[in-house]
This record gives C-alpha cells, structure tokens and sequence, in this order.
C-alpha cells in the first residue's frame, strides 16, 4: 500500500465509467459527481443507453449541470458478447477526447470497459492516467463452483493486470474478492458508502402505509421472489391480510406481477415504479431487505438514517452496518426463517434491532464528505505513486 502524500492537491478531469444508471451504483456515483465538482474538479460521465426508466432519465438531467467533461450513452449489454466490440471502439473515442487524468470504473461491465480502453490510452497522449476499480458486489456475487464464475473470476484477474487501484466498498466486498479472485497484485482501498447530512431526519408514514415496503432491482438476487412467497404466509400467521408495495424496476418486474396476481387475495400486494428513497420510506411501515448477495447498500443506511425500521438479511455488508446489533438479521434464502421475522416483528414476539442506536452509527460512520475525501485521498496517491 502506498502512503498517503502530502502534495497540495490539483484540480483533476475525473471520468466515471459504468453500464448501469440504477441503484446503488448510480447513486454511488451522483454523490461522488456533487462532491468533486464543489471542490472544483472537472467531471464526466459514460454509461449504458439502455437502462433506466423515467425516473433514471430524470436523475441524469439533473446531473447534467454537474458534468463539464460530458455525459456520454452508448448502449451496454449486461453480459459478454460480441457487441462488446463495437462498443469498446465507440467508447475508446469518447474517453481519448476526453483526456481523464482519473477513470474510475464501478461494476464488472464498466470496470472492464474503462481499464481495457484506459490501458490503450495510456499507451497515447495520456500516459498519466489512472485506472481505478469499485467492484460494487459484481462478479464477486457469482459461485466459485460454477462454470460462469470460474469465467468471470478469471477475467478479473486478468484485468487486474490493468487496474492501478481497487476500491472495495465493504470488508466484504474486499474478502470476498480475496477468496474468490485472490489477494490484489495493486494497491487497494476500502471506502464504505456514505450519505448526506440532510438524510438524517426522520420520515413519517403517511396513514394507509402498507405493513411492509421494498425498494430496490427487481431481480431474484434481490430475494424479491421470496418475499412475495412470505407475504401469505405472513398473513396466515397473523389470521389478517398484510399489505406490502413494491417500489423499482427491473428484468424481472413482469414475472412478479404475474406472481402476485397468482395469489390473489392471498397477499395484497402494490407494485409502483421507482421514486426517490424518502418518499418511498413514508409509503410502508417496515421496510425488507431481503437480499441473497449484496455489497454494500445504500437502502439499508437509507432506512436507517431515516429512523425507519427494517427487516435484512444477514448478507454482504450489512452485517457491518449492524455491528452489535447483527443477531437480528435474518438469514438469507431461507423462507421460513424470513416468514418468522416478520410475523415476528408485527407481534413484538421477536426481539430486533435498536434503530436509534443504528441511527447514531450511520450517523456518525457513514458520511458521504468522508466516502468523497477517502476516495480523493485514493487518486492523489495513485497518481503520485
């Protein structure tokens, strides 16, 4: 690991480079895009054409003031193809005129996009490029035992080799690439999500919130498939219908609903397209999270800070979220383990979580001016290096 330098810092061109305008990713990087330009950095954007609905397409307008050096769509497919082509050659262009003294790549497409083609650049007029490196989960969610995970594990290691930095946002996240991809050839740094001062205060529910309330991909990675297979069971422990809305987009929204509409009075169940966090939060009683794999997510420290309640699995870097409160989280994948938090949790039969105390921690450790200085910290030191 290189030491942190002393060198009066410089302002940077700064390009940030993913497929997917959605999620935690997208919002990882909106933050990152606030902080550096008000400390006076040139900004710029490239990212997939293809994702994201109305409320996406609203969030990069509004980013638009903030990115001096462009913000550039090409259409991105999330799995490897011979597309991949066309579209590196493309995006070559666009970065060699942008001339980044940093590309800072985040998830498995984007980061192999940015260091193949930044790799190539500095080999042109901008040699002193850096290339960095978030995983945000990515490939480090697939199995080691599979086929496409060996495939995937493989191709990061290879394109460590082309990577000055990698960024983890989570201890897990970190370890899990250690185990998986194995300890990093390149310096590293760990800097944990962070949110800003104004999202501390709290959120009222609104009077015909439903019981429990998602946010999130629609995505079975997500666990959405079994909370909705909870939701009857929930109900039939209770001896009432509980009530739930489920609020993001996804590839597999149209094979929810269809499942919803399967059971019928079983489970009343509202589907609603993607909204901002906080105004989310006033929608539902008890937000749930639960994930099969996650890094670390911004729903949860969200929720926290927003001093609502929450059922998550105990999964990625949630656990480090909870710390001492970590017995409370539910274990993933397993139904009836989810079915008993919930009951549970409308009951009071089940101890669970001190959210003021969550709140406090997040609070104090989760700071989006830290996650922005730590990660500075990080180019100056690569590009001194």
């Amino acid at each position: 690991m290189t030491q942190p330098s002393s060198a009066k810092p410089e302002k940077l061109r700064i390009l940030h480079c993913f497929r997917s305008p959605v999620g935690g990713i997208f919002r990882h990087v909106r933050d990152l895009i606030h902080q550096q330009k008000a400390q006076g950095h040139s900004v710029g954007v490239i990212c997939d054409s293809n994702t994201g609905g109305d409320y996406e397409e609203q969030l990069l307008a509004e980013l638009e003031p903030f990115v001096e050096l462009g913000l550039f769509r090409i259409p991105m497919d999330r799995s490897i193809g011979p597309r991949d082509v066309l579209v590196m050659w493309k995006l070559y262009s666009k970065m060699r005129n942008v001339r980044a003294d940093v590309l800072h790549a985040h998830g498995a497409k984007g980061g192999a996009y940015a260091r193949l083609i930044g790799t190539l650049l500095r080999r042109g007029k901008s040699q002193n490029l850096v290339r960095l490196y978030c995983p945000h989960g990515g490939s480090v969610h697939y199995d080691r035992h599979r086929l496409s995970g060996r495939l995937y594990f493989g191709l990061e290691r290879f394109l460590e080799r082309l990577t000055d930095r990698l960024i983890f946002v989570s201890e897990y996240e970190r370890d899990s690439y250690f185990a998986k991809i194995g300890e990093t050839r390149c310096p590293y740094s760990l800097v944990r999500n962070g949110l800003n001062k104004d999202e501390f205060a709290p959120v009222i529910v609104n009077d015909e919130a439903a019981d429990f309330l998602y946010i999130g991909m629609m995505r079975d990675l997500k666990g959405v498939d079994l909370l909705i297979e909870a939701l009857p069971l929930v109900s039939k422990r209770l001896e009432r219908p509980v009530t739930a809305k489920f609020i993001g987009g996804g590839p597999d929204l149209s094979t929810y609903k269809a499942r919803a509409a399967e059971l019928g009075d079983e489970a009343d169940i509202e589907f609603l397209d993607p909204m901002p966090a906080r105004l989310a939060f006033a929608l539902g009683k008890t937000l749930v999270v639960p994930s099969r794999a996650e890094s670390m997510p911004y729903i949860v420290l969200e929720a926290l800070a927003a001093s609502r309640p929450l059922l998550a699995t105990r999964v990625g870097g949630i656990p480090e979220i909870f710390a001492k409160n970590s017995g409370a989280l539910i274990e993933p994948d397993n139904l009836d383990a989810l079915v008993r938090a919930m009951s549970g949790h409308v009951t009071g039969t089940v101890i669970g979580a001190d959210f003021e105390e969550l709140h406090e921690v997040v609070k104090t450790s989760f700071s989006a001016e830290t996650m922005t200085e730590t990660i500075m910290q990080a180019y100056r030191d690569t590009l001194n290096s």
